[in-house]
């Protein structure tokens, strides 16, 4: 990374943690993350250009490396659905796998070190602050979590009907005793509260301190023979575990999203 003056571990850290941003409106809510934006939608572009150009040149004969592995895909994350969503799957499985295949390339630049990609965004782009990694912007954890959640709303009330989906906030868990329609409302009020913030902050809270530990690690690393032995060490240790992270998130964050789809599509 260019620098006029060295910098201080807190401002290295944060200076890999800032948003690049630009400002719509004034106003600190109208504030857009444009790094996050256009590092999520080119892994977008990306991953799933890949998964059409594969799927639109697709044989019935004998598959080649790239078909049997977007097959293998399919199949895995279809799989997952069945054994959860009891229904109609031609929403529910591209959904999945939508969100799969994106969040996990979007964690996937967490192994990106972070010097090369200042150097790249210094270099290239001409942005002295660029943050790679999308999941490590709390806004794009939520704004995933909140597409899911309104996706749920919108099920439970077209499953449901609007009176079926009222009577499930107030007749359950407890049943449609009078006395007990208040406290049913606000367990269910409670529920659906819960379900985005911790849909969002798993993803983010594993992301963000994966991030941190790399960047602990590298500057250890740096301070001499002994930091650079037991850093470079364990930055490969943490490096090994962290690919385990990236994909366990991703598939955390499918499961859950199937999960909350098959509650919005059943009645109690």
């Amino acid at each position: 990374m260019a620098a006029e003056q060295e910098l201080t571990s807190t401002q290295y850290i944060g200076h890999h943690l800032t948003n690049r941003t630009v400002s719509l409106a004034d106003g600190p809510f109208w504030t857009l993350n444009i790094d996050t934006v256009l590092t999520a939608a080119m892994l977008g572009v990306i991953g799933f250009g890949f998964l059409w150009w594969v799927v639109r040149g697709a044989t019935a004969g004998v598959p080649n490396k790239r078909q049997a592995f977007v097959e293998l895909l399919f199949d895995f994350v279809d799989g997952q659905v069945k054994g959860i969503f009891h229904g109609d799957r031609s929403l529910v499985s591209p959904l999945a796998l939508t969100v799969f295949v994106w969040v996990l390339l979007m964690n996937a630049m967490d192994f990106i070190p972070v010097d090369l990609a200042a150097l790249f965004t210094e270099h290239v782009l001409h942005q002295h602050v660029w943050k790679p990694v999308p999941t490590s912007d709390v806004n794009t954890t939520f704004a995933l979590a909140l597409s899911v959640w309104g996706l749920m709303l919108f099920y439970n009330v077209k499953v449901k009907g609007i009176g079926g989906w009222t009577h499930e906030l107030f007749c359950t868990p407890f049943g449609s005793n009078i006395l007990l329609m208040p406290l049913n409302f606000l367990f269910n009020l409670v529920e659906y509260i819960s379900k985005p913030l911790s849909h969002a902050l798993r993803l983010y809270g594993n992301i963000y301190a994966g991030e941190i530990i790399f960047m602990l690690l590298w500057m250890w690393a740096a301070t001499g023979l002994v930091g650079s032995l037991f850093g470079g060490v364990l930055a490969l240790g943490w490096a090994i575990f962290h690919i385990l992270i990236v994909g366990l998130q991703a598939y955390i964050f499918m499961m859950l999203t199937i999960v909350y789809m098959s509650m919005a599509h059943e009645s109690h």
